[in-house]
């Protein structure tokens, strides 16, 4: 792996795409849509402020944000309820034990989430969720992730307003700095594999800008020995930008611990032979849900997500990268991603 010689940049703020009726078709198809008490925009009526600052007192860039008296308790029930929807299918039994025990604005990022603590009263058990303005190309992420990872992700949307599980696991910068260290020969190879199995997932569904920030490190328990698992938590920039490296973590500055590690741990060969086997890996699950991805890039290939300029720059790495000659006739990032996919599935789709 190569660390990046010069820190690559995301110069511009990607627009927030609409959802179309034909993507909303297929939520409601694939039951990823909900009757929502509470829209994004309710939620920006806060009245106050304090800033949220971690164990060691520095900045979260997170707002604990306040609602007038009047406000409050309508707000927290209908934020309970969403909770109900998200985790239990609306099941109202449990919403008496249910209190918010915070709701935070993030005005860092694209999406300038909320995110709500809601804790059970009977034992102090408590989840976090997240609100957030709906993004098309968020979705497209949220969806291929679903698709094209190991791991599921439980979300739903109502109108312009997209509800987000939270994502267990230890920030990846946080991991980094104060847990790597710590970890010992046998645990640092293996986080080395994970980081080279994350990387080829992010650059093989075109998601970007996974800074150590953007993805958690997920620890197991497992019974003689910790297994480590690294997970996206960030989809914003599912397929919009041009330049091939931003799909890929090891060109982000924040990851070059990560980057060391591979090159200390792994042989050159031994990383070709990780790709390959998540390449296989993609290529299966592709097959074992087809109709669901071709539901979902119909729609994609129809839809602007990105501009031409963005599309161009991208089919042309892509086709210097595969020397596949199929990308130069891409004419959007729905059909980038179905080739680049497509690619995969014919050349490492195992024969059974």
């Amino acid at each position: 792996m190569k660390e990046p010689k010069k820190d690559v940049k995301i110069e511009f703020r990607k627009p927030i795409y609409p959802i179309s009726e034909e993507l909303m078709a297929y939520l409601e198809k694939y039951n990823r849509t909900t009757v929502s008490p509470l829209l994004y925009d309710d939620l920006l009526r806060f009245c106050d402020y304090t800033s949220v600052e971690d164990k060691e007192g520095n900045d979260t860039l997170w707002l604990s944000v306040y609602y007038t008296e009047w406000e409050h308790s309508e707000i927290e029930n209908s934020l309970n309820r969403i909770y109900t929807l998200l985790h239990s299918d609306g099941d109202k039994e449990s919403l008496p034990y249910l209190k918010v025990d915070s709701i935070e604005f993030c005005t860092f990022g694209n999406s300038k989430p909320f995110r709500v603590r809601v804790r059970n009263v009977l034992n102090d058990n408590y989840t976090n969720f997240y609100v957030k303005k709906a993004d098309a190309s968020r979705i497209y992420g949220l969806e291929l992730e679903d698709m094209l990872s190991p791991h599921r992700v439980n979300y739903m949307v109502y109108r312009d307003t997209l509800i987000e599980e939270h994502i267990l696991g230890i920030p990846g910068d946080i991991f980094i700095k104060k847990h790597l260290p710590k970890c010992s020969d046998l645990e640092k190879s293996q986080i080395a594999k994970e980081f080279v199995k994350f990387n080829e997932r992010c650059m093989v569904g075109l998601l970007g800008d996974m800074r150590s920030y953007n993805y958690v490190v997920v620890v197991t328990h497992d019974y003689d020995q910790i297994v480590y698992r690294i997970r996206a938590i960030d989809f914003d920039q599912q397929c919009y930008e041009g330049n091939l490296k931003i799909y890929l973590p090891q060109y982000f500055k924040e990851n070059n611990e990560m980057v060391r590690l591979v090159d200390e741990k792994l042989k050159p060969n031994s990383v070709e032979q990780y790709r390959k086997e998540v390449r296989s890996l993609i290529a299966r699950r592709i097959m074992n849900s087809y109709k669901r991805y071709q539901d979902l890039i119909k729609i994609m290939k129809e839809d602007e997500i990105a501009p031409l300029a963005n599309v161009v720059q991208l089919r042309t790495h892509l086709q210097k990268l595969t020397y596949s000659f199929h990308f130069k006739h891409c004419k959007n990032m729905g059909e980038i991603v179905d080739t680049g996919i497509e690619f995969v599935v014919k050349n490492y789709r195992k024969p059974i």
